[in-house]
């Protein structure tokens, strides 16, 4: 991937004293998957929103392919497609009238980059018959054939997922991965499912009350998960076997029931159980503990939560 599709820079919109996006700043790159992760009232949609021209930051930059979203709004909107919260197609119309009206709306869309779209969402079958009779997952995909109808650079996606079952998931999450690696069109997506994001984005913003807290690559993530494993051993006099081990080594022992826990180093479990042998405590069996994905992005919530400076009222 080369190249900056969209950069954000120090982006902020306060409604009154409130500000729902924080001084933010990330970039995407061509190609990529880049998630926008965070509980709902994180100031996903209100981002997505500037970023698509729908409203207007009260500070900072967005650039897209170069051109300013304020400053030059149509040559930077001429590159973006999108589906802000809900796919808006006539009910009363086929798929198809939908989307030569929206490609009318559009200078140069042909019958042909029109027929290009329905083939590349998946709709032939169905792409004549009325609105009215898809299932919420074909409306997502006639809605995504809209928003690429002017072959942009960037798709930017609102929690496209919602309300789809398990298989509309997997489908759409394969479709965008197919657009992104090889149509070469960068995706913004959010969502409050990390299970989803963990699946799609190549990375992943976590954002919280307005503000971006980590951006992060998907094996950073994961890499992150790796290295808080804990080990946890069973033994039938825990208490002696966590203060015998704190007596003989510098590790951070927790007691839980009737188990031993500690962070996970490979040369530490020889040790450690050599110990409890050689001083008579039956082991009972070892296991590891590993956080999972979500577990990880609450810990990640939660410490800048508790980070957040106080105002002291006088």
């Amino acid at each position: 991937m080369a190249g900056f599709v969209l950069k954000v820079r120090n982006l902020t919109k306060k409604y009154n004293d409130r500000k729902a996006v924080d001084d933010i700043s990330f970039e995407i790159f061509k190609g990529e998957i880049f998630g926008f992760l965070g509980p709902n009232g994180a100031g996903k949609t209100t981002t997505l929103k500037i970023i698509t021209g729908l409203a207007k930051p009260s500070f900072g930059v967005v650039e897209v392919c170069g051109y300013d979203i304020v400053k030059k709004f149509e040559k930077a909107v001429s590159h973006i497609g999108g589906i802000i919260e809900n796919p808006e197609l006539y009910s009363y119309m086929s798929g198809l009238d939908n989307l030569k009206y929206f490609a009318s709306l559009h200078k140069g869309v042909t019958n042909k980059r029109i027929n290009e779209v329905v083939k590349l969402v998946g709709m032939q079958s169905r792409i004549k018959d009325k609105v009215k009779s898809y299932s919420l997952g074909m409306k997502q995909r006639v809605g995504i054939a809209q928003a690429l109808l002017n072959n942009p650079s960037l798709l930017v996606l609102d929690e496209p997922t919602n309300g789809l079952d398990p298989e509309g998931i997997k489908e759409m999450r394969d479709f965008l991965k197919k657009l992104a690696h090889e149509q070469k069109i960068s995706i913004i997506i959010s969502s409050h499912i990390l299970a989803e994001m963990e699946q799609l984005c190549d990375t992943i913003a976590v954002v919280d009350e307005g503000k971006i807290i980590e951006i992060k690559s998907l094996q950073e993530i994961k890499q992150k998960a790796v290295e808080s494993q804990k080990v946890k051993i069973k033994v039938d006099y825990p208490n002696y076997a966590g203060k015998l081990i704190m007596s003989k080594t510098k590790l951070d022992i927790q007691v839980a029931g009737n188990s031993i826990i500690f962070p996970l180093q490979d040369k530490h479990i020889p040790k450690v159980t050599s110990l409890l042998i050689a001083k008579g405590i039956s082991i009972y069996g070892i296991s590891t503990i590993t956080k999972s994905l979500e577990e990880v992005f609450m810990d990640i919530i939660e410490n800048n939560r508790k980070n957040k400076p106080t105002i002291a009222i006088v």
